[in-house]
């Protein structure tokens, strides 16, 4: 093991305050569902705009964003403003409907949205639909998370990547299972702030490394022409699908279970509103701030440095000994920000939507907390057994999240109320058509295809079904669970 004395350190102190914050929730968390899983939907802007931003990003925007960036070039900058865009959608169109039939209608979850119009029958196949989904899913999100604080560890202390995965699981799993959504809340709000403190600092630190604009200019002249393309070297049609696929995987937000938690839990409309400014400006300058490292890396490193290893050879390249630990150590408690929701969401899922609390006489809180457990360890195991880039395992679960409920959630947010059958048909129509371009079609971050044709595939199930059921009811004369 290397020796690190600062950011062990700084790990420990970080350790204790999540212990901390842990055991001062579990105290406030009430018996009733609505308490651990939305924290009593009490959360003002500040704290649901950064938590929702935290939960957004993670390892995605600073190990893999600032990789990838590194890796490309100039055309991943297509990405930054679809997920801004993505961020606006999820607040300010679906926000109002979601947030109104959270608290009209006592929803803790999206699936208990997705069944508000079915009936009996139809209801039960859309919550094991789409709990089976999530959990699917949810597993590749939080092993890209934890495949990022294997690396964290591993740079930082040198105990090999599986010692890392598994103690980072173990932290995450610690603090989440202790306090539900109200630690998770004030977790990760911190967790948000150090974020941006340090997608400011490193960024400048590295931009004015590689010379500024004419150092990083004159370093950059003899990477390959499609790196400084604005389209990866693309031209017509092509060029422009590239960027309408790259800017179309923002608008994934709009199905993904544990950012629209944070909406269900906002306050009320004002916290809504406002929060949606906090995480808009939060996303404007950390993913920027990667950008500018990515960029900056290439510059000083060429193509030698590992894609997602970039942020921290920058780290400990360009700061002091002491502060190198100290910033190292607090980005892997960011990383953490992720993860910790989605165990939540996924958990709540299997116990209050497929009703596992059910078969322990209603011990909610204590049926998500077993889930946890299995969620966990599937999620480590997957980890480990099926390498992988963390920036495609989360473009993979993200783009087939959004596609199996964003289109719902769209069509809801316009005024629509699609009956059980229809919403059925368009998830499972989204989810299978993502898993095809995922596993037989091997798409990468810039097909447009991957990013479109599963949303458009998911609206046309939703409409030809939506049809098909309207002429049952007209031949039958009565409503139907279609």
């Amino acid at each position: 093991m290397r020796a690190n004395l600062p950011a062990l350190i700084t790990l420990i102190v970080y350790a204790v305050l999540l212990v901390g914050v842990s055991l001062w929730a579990s105290r406030k968390v009430r018996s009733e569902a609505s308490s651990f899983l939305l924290g009593g939907r009490s959360l003002g802007p500040l704290v649901s705009g950064l938590a929702y931003a935290a939960s957004s990003s993670s390892a995605w925007v600073l190990l893999g964003y600032s990789g990838f960036v590194y890796a490309t070039g100039l055309s991943a900058l297509w990405m930054i403003p679809g997920i801004l865009l993505g961020y606006g959608a999820v607040w300010l169109f679906a926000g109002p409907v979601l947030q109104a039939a959270s608290r009209d209608k006592d929803q803790l979850t999206l699936t208990a949205f997705l069944t508000e119009t079915a009936g009996p029958r139809v209801a039960r196949l859309i919550r094991i639909s789409a709990t089976v989904m999530i959990a699917f899913c949810f597993s590749y999100y939080i092993a890209s998370q934890f495949q990022g604080a294997g690396v964290a560890f591993d740079d930082l202390f040198g105990i090999g990547m599986s010692g890392g995965i598994i103690l980072g699981a173990i932290i995450i799993l610690a603090y989440t299972f202790a306090g539900g959504f109200l630690a998770v809340s004030v977790i990760n709000t911190v967790q948000g702030v150090i974020m941006m403190l340090v997608a400011i600092l490193l960024p400048v630190l590295a931009f004015s490394a590689a010379g500024g604009v004419s150092g990083i200019g004159a370093a950059l002249e003899d990477v390959p022409p499609e790196y400084l393309a604005t389209f990866g070297g693309r031209a017509g049609w092509i060029a422009g699908g590239f960027a309408l696929g790259m800017t179309a995987t923002g608008f994934g937000a709009l199905g993904q279970p544990h950012l629209i938690s944070w909406i269900m839990a906002a306050r009320d409309t004002k916290a809504r509103v406002m929060g949606a400014g906090v995480a808009i400006g939060w996303g404007a300058v950390v993913y920027a701030g990667m950008a500018v490292l990515g960029l900056s890396g290439r510059a000083l490193f060429g193509a030698d440095a590992p894609a997602e290893g970039i942020f921290f050879k920058l780290a400990g390249d360009l700061l002091p000994g002491v502060l190198a630990g100290i910033v190292a150590a607090a980005i892997l408690s960011a990383i953490m920000s992720t993860v910790d929701s989605q165990l939540l969401v996924a958990s709540g899922a299997i116990s209050h939507d497929l009703g596992a609390a059910r078969l322990m006489g209603g011990r909610t809180v204590l049926a998500t907390r077993l889930a946890m457990l299995v969620v966990s360890g599937v999620a480590v195991v997957l980890t480990l057994a099926l390498p992988a880039t963390i920036f495609d395992r989360t473009l993979f679960a993200w783009t087939a999240l959004g596609a199996s409920f964003g289109p719902v959630v769209v069509v809801r947010a316009f005024g629509g109320r699609p009956g059980g059958a229809a919403v059925l048909a368009s998830i499972l129509a989204g989810f299978v058509t993502s898993l095809a371009y995922e596993f037989v079609l091997n798409s990468g971050p810039g097909a447009v295809w991957a990013r479109t044709v599963p949303w458009i595939a998911a609206f046309l199930a939703l409409a030809v079904t939506r049809i098909v059921a309207g002429q049952h009811n007209q031949a039958l004369g009565a409503p139907s669970d279609l």
